[in-house]
């Protein structure tokens, strides 16, 4: 048996021209392009590459962006600042903080969060957002997991009646797929550093999602025969080799279906980061 490759691009490529006619819908029906503002404090590479993507990706889409650099010292009054700032510009739809944050302001990561107008967060992580999606509401969700639930929603992967295991519990990733299944109407176990016999778990699940950040964690004799696998880890264990949670090599041979690292779930995320900009500019704009 050889798994189904769940190949990210296309999948991204196709919730990105979703997002280009959405935005243009709402430029021809309001006269405004939607807009993202993305808050860069201090110079981490990695975040200055994820922030040169998404400003790239935006103007792909007709969806205007700006790009706040704000130095390493920056404050957390200053940074909150700016957010209100943003907060209170038409021409913004969506704030987005990159993160990490710098140390000197890595403990206030929560507060500075918390100050994005929640119908602006195209994160998804503001406890209003948070909340309405426990509570099965409308919100603004987290770009990761709701990438994974358009992919095999476009791949015509059933998720009503499913057995669903997520491994790892994050906010980013873990705790919102766990809901976004269950409203799906999955029946959802979530795995994490506590669970006891992890693969008579994971066994069970003719869906798994894996979002541990341990390289090659999850193995063949870990996978039930036919299941969908989403590998939501990235792991660089050599300068030029990226590997996810999953041991893609062994679990391929057996599973229905899978997402590769790299190439899978992380090209979804930019995607859904542009729908969601759409779907905020939508419900500001219509208010």
């Amino acid at each position: 048996m050889s798994a189904k490759i769940l190949a990210g691009k296309e999948f991204a490529e196709r919730f990105k021209l979703e997002a280009k006619c959405d935005a243009q819908a709402i430029k021809d029906k309001y006269g405004v392009e939607p807009g993202l503002a993305v808050i860069v404090v201090g110079d981490d590479p990695a975040s200055a590459v994820y922030v040169r993507n998404k400003h790239r990706t935006c103007a792909e889409l007709n969806i205007y962006s700006e790009v706040i650099a704000m130095p390493a010292t920056a404050t957390k009054d200053e940074i909150v600042a700016k957010i209100r700032e943003l907060n209170a510009a038409e021409k913004i739809h969506g704030i987005l903080v990159q993160l990490p944050l710098p140390k000197a302001v890595s403990g206030y990561e929560a507060e500075i969060l918390e100050s994005i107008d929640p119908r602006k967060d195209v994160d998804g992580f503001h406890p209003l957002n948070v909340g309405k999606l426990v509570s099965g509401e409308a919100a603004l969700v987290p770009c990761t997991p709701l990438g994974c639930i358009k992919m095999l929603d476009a791949a015509g992967i059933c998720i009503d009646g499913a057995r669903a295991v997520v491994v790892g519990r994050s906010n980013i990733v873990g705790k919102p797929m766990l809901h976004l299944l269950m409203q799906r109407h999955a029946t959802v176990t979530v795995c994490h550093s506590h669970t006891k016999d992890l693969a008579a778990v994971t066994r069970q699940a003719d869906i798994l999602v894996v979002a541990i950040g341990r390289p090659q964690m999850i193995t063949a004799d870990m996978v039930k025969v036919g299941a969908t696998v989403i590998d939501v880890g990235i792991n660089r264990i050599a300068e030029k080799k990226l590997v996810g949670d999953v041991d893609f090599d062994g679990v391929a041979k057996i599973a229905g279906a899978i997402t590769p690292v790299p190439g899978g779930v992380g090209l979804l995320t930019v995607a859904m980061l542009m729908k969601n900009v759409v779907t905020a500019a939508k419900m500001q704009l219509s208010q």
